[in-house]
């Protein structure tokens, strides 16, 4: 399914969370994490609605080597004498500056997203907060996977939720929890309705559920995640009004 499908969907199970159920505040901001969360489960894919946005390093990450490249070439020249250290040192300053040239499309993205999770997890052990440091090493780690692999799992739902209630523990925002695990969950739901499905109890079982009604990337397709998401939130607003008047 598409990440602009996913993304609908995750908001519109924000709605559904903050409006129906019980004791869960009616929130804007945790709307809007429902729709984050929907877009994580697709960080194992470089092409990625959330693997582009969090990626947005990725420029920067190529220059970076190039820029050390330059630099540890200007060191060699200017304080190595001639010898073993020098040629050395030329070589290593080759190798930064071709690896920054080569680094592109989902390559550079991959590593720009480990620098944003590790920048996560650092941030995370400054102030103390575990949930953005375990949020951090799943923004490092997800690139690597195999798409809808390890990503597309209930455990992975369940760690997702986890790290939003340490969230909530520690920011007191009553309802995080929720609304992260229900946004997640919400992409792997979505996924089942492809042709491809989803392997929820990977590695304990290969097996991939799927109502196979969508394919994706094709026209009959986009028409259909349009009507699911109509329809979906049609259901949900139907469903919120009716607790309202009652």
């Amino acid at each position: 399914m598409r990440g602009s499908s996913h993304l609908a969907i995750g908001l519109i199970t924000g709605v559904a969370v903050g409006g129906l159920v019980a004791g869960i505040p009616f929130s804007p901001a945790g709307i809007a994490l429902a729709g984050f969360s929907s877009l994580a489960a697709d960080l194992d894919h470089p092409n990625s609605r959330l693997s582009k946005r969090l990626g947005f390093t990725q420029q920067y990450v190529r220059w970076a080597f190039v820029l050390a490249g330059l630099g540890l070439a200007a060191y060699t020249h200017y304080m190595l004498p001639l010898g073993p250290d020098r040629r050395m040192g030329f070589t290593a300053a080759l190798a930064f500056g071709l690896l920054g040239a080569a680094l592109q499309g989902g390559s550079a993205r991959k590593l720009a997203l480990v620098f944003t999770g590790a920048g996560a997890v650092l941030a995370g052990l400054y102030f103390e907060y575990l949930w953005l440091s375990m949020l951090g090493i799943f923004i490092c780690v997800a690139p690597f996977t195999t798409h809808r692999s390890w990503t597309h799992t209930i455990w992975a739902t369940l760690l997702w939720t986890y790290i939003g209630y340490l969230a909530n523990q520690s920011l007191g925002w009553h309802g995080v929890a929720h609304y992260a695990g229900a946004g997640y969950a919400s992409h792997l739901l979505a996924d089942t309705l492809t042709k491809s499905g989803v392997r929820w109890f990977l590695p304990l079982s290969d097996y991939s559920f799927k109502l196979p009604l969508i394919s994706t990337g094709s026209a009959a397709g986009n028409v259909l995640e349009v009507g699911i998401c109509v329809g979906y939130g049609l259901l949900v607003l139907g469903l919120v009004i009716g607790r309202m008047q009652f």
